[in-house]
C-alpha cells in the first residue's frame, strides 16, 4: 500500500544518473552503470519522466517516450510509450509503482495528451491492474538453416546485398517507414529511437558478432552471427535483430539469404506472428515457434482512442465499461462504426455487452478477438449477437506486429 512517506516529482536533465541507478538495481543489471546511463541518455525525456522520492532518494522511476503507433486503417496515432519503469528492491510493495502509473495516466488525461499508452512488461502479471491489455504477441522463431522453400516461391530479380552499417544506415529508414505505415502495431521512429534500437554494445552482442546488414530495395535484415562447430559440421547461429520487408518478393529474398549463410546451422529471431514463414517452407516443422506476450496497450481516453482507428464492419452497440484506475472511462458508451469510422458517445441506454477498458485495449490493434475474450469470460453479452458484431468490427486484416521492444 502507498504511504505518506513518498512524494513524486518530474525529472530534469540533471537527474539522469539517479534515474539510471534505480533501473540498474531494479533490473538486476551487472553491466557498469555508465553503460546503463549511455543507453538511457539516447532517448531520455526528463520532462516526461518521474521519480517517487523517499528520504531524498529515488525509490522508483518511470518515463514516457513520445512515439506514434500504426493502427488498423494505417493512421499513425500518438502513443505514450511507457518505459524505464523500475522500483528499488528495498521499496517494493509500498505503492511506488501505483503512484507512477497514476501520475502518468491521470496526467495524460488531464492534459489532453496521447489517447493511448503502451509498454512492454518485464513481468506479464503486473500491468493488467492498471488497465493495460495484451495487444500483440512476441514470437521466437528458430529455423533449420538451408531449409528449402516450396516450389514456385518468387524471389524476384532484385539482388540482396550485404553492406556495412554506414552504407545501410541511410537505406533503412525509408524502407521501415513504408513498412510501418502498412503494419498495425508498428512504432514510428525518430533519430533517437533509431539510435537506441541499434545500439551495438558488447552486452547486446552476447558473444556474437557486431550487427551485419543485408538490404533489398524493398526490405532489409539486421543480424549477428556466432560461429560454432560440431564433430560433423559447422553449426553456427545467425540471430536476426530486425527483419523488415514491404513486398512478398523482398520477404522471400531476404529469408532465403539468411537461411543460406554458410557455416550456419540455425537461424533465429524474435518478432511478431508470421504465418507467411511456415507457408513458404518445404518442411514447416523446420521452423519452431514460441509465443510470448508482446506489447500491452492502455486506452487513456476511451472515446478518443476508439475513434482513432478504422473498423472492418459496421456495428452499433452500447458497451458498459468498467475502469477503476481511470474512472472517467467508466459507464455506458454507444459505439457506432459505419464505413470504417466510429463515433463513441455517452448514453443512458441499456447495455448490449459489458467489459472493461483492459479488454478493449487488448483488441484495439486488431489482435485478440473480442469473441475470444468473451469465451474466456472477460466480455459479457446481454443482447444476442452483440459480441460477434463488435468483434467483427475490431478485427484487423492481419495480426498486429511490434518488432521493437522499447
Amino acid at each position: 500500500m502507498a504511504t505518506d512517506d513518498y512524494t513524486i516529482r518530474q525529472l530534469t536533465a540533471d537527474d539522469l544518473e539517479a534515474f539510471s541507478v534505480v533501473l540498474h538495481m531494479a533490473f538486476l543489471s551487472d553491466s557498469p552503470l555508465e553503460n546503463v546511463m549511455q543507453a538511457e541518455k539516447t532517448v531520455f525525456e526528463p520532462e516526461r519522466s518521474h521519480a517517487v522520492v523517499a528520504d531524498g532518494q529515488f525509490a522508483g522511476v518511470g518515463q514516457i517516450l513520445t512515439r506514434t503507433v500504426t493502427v488498423p486503417g494505417g493512421a499513425a496515432v500518438p502513443v505514450a510509450a511507457v518505459t524505464s519503469v523500475g522500483v528499488r528492491p528495498d521499496h517494493r510493495r509500498r505503492g511506488v509503482l501505483t503512484r507512477i502509473m497514476r501520475t502518468q495516466l491521470h496526467g495524460l488525461h488531464e492534459s489532453g495528451g496521447e489517447p493511448i499508452a503502451a509498454l512492454w512488461a518485464s513481468e506479464a502479471a503486473i500491468y493488467g491492474r492498471f488497465g493495460y491489455g495484451l495487444a500483440t504477441d512476441y514470437v521466437h522463431h528458430e529455423i533449420t538453416a538451408k531449409t528449402p522453400f516450396r516450389p514456385g516461391i518468387d524471389l524476384g530479380a532484385e539482388r540482396v546485398r550485404e553492406v556495412s552499417r554506414e552504407e545501410a544506415w541511410p537505406l533503412l529508414r525509408p524502407i521501415y517507414d513504408r513498412y510501418a505505415a502498412a503494419t498495425a502495431g508498428a512504432l514510428g521512429r525518430t533519430d533517437p529511437h533509431w539510435n537506441y534500437h541499434y545500439l551495438d554494445t558488447e552486452r547486446r552482442r552476447a558473444g556474437a558478432s557486431a550487427l551485419r546488414f543485408a538490404v533489398h530495395p524493398d526490405g532489409y535484415v539486421a543480424f549477428r552471427v556466432k560461429g560454432d562447430w560440431t564433430d560433423r559440421a559447422p553449426n553456427g547461429r545467425l540471430t536476426v535483430r530486425e527483419f523488415v520487408a514491404t513486398t512478398p518478393r523482398a520477404y522471400a529474398a531476404l529469408l532465403r539469404y539468411v537461411l543460406d549463410v554458410d557455416l550456419v546451422g540455425v537461424v533465429e529471431w524474435d518478432g511478431g506472428p508470421d504465418e507467411t514463414l511456415t507457408l513458404m517452407l518445404q518442411t514447416p516443422r523446420a521452423a519452431l515457434r514460441k509465443r510470448y506476450d508482446g506489447m500491452f496497450v492502455r486506452l487513456v481516453d476511451l472515446d478518443r482512442a476508439l475513434m482513432a482507428r478504422h473498423y472492418a464492419a459496421d456495428v452499433d452497440v452500447v458497451i458498459d465499461v468498467a475502469d477503476e484506475f481511470c474512472p472517467w472511462n467508466a459507464g455506458r458508451w454507444r459505439f457506432a462504426a459505419k464505413e470504417g469510422k466510429a463515433t463513441v458517445e455517452r448514453t443512458t441506454a441499456d447495455a448490449d455487452l459489458s467489459t472493461s477498458t483492459t479488454e478493449l485495449a487488448a483488441a484495439f490493434l486488431g489482435g485478440p478477438r473480442l469473441a475470444s475474450l468473451a469465451a474466456a469470460g472477460r466480455v459479457r453479452e446481454h443482447t444476442p449477437g452483440a459480441v460477434s458484431r463488435l468483434s467483427a468490427a475490431f478485427v484487423g486484416q492481419r495480426e498486429p506486429v511490434c518488432v521493437e521492444v522499447f
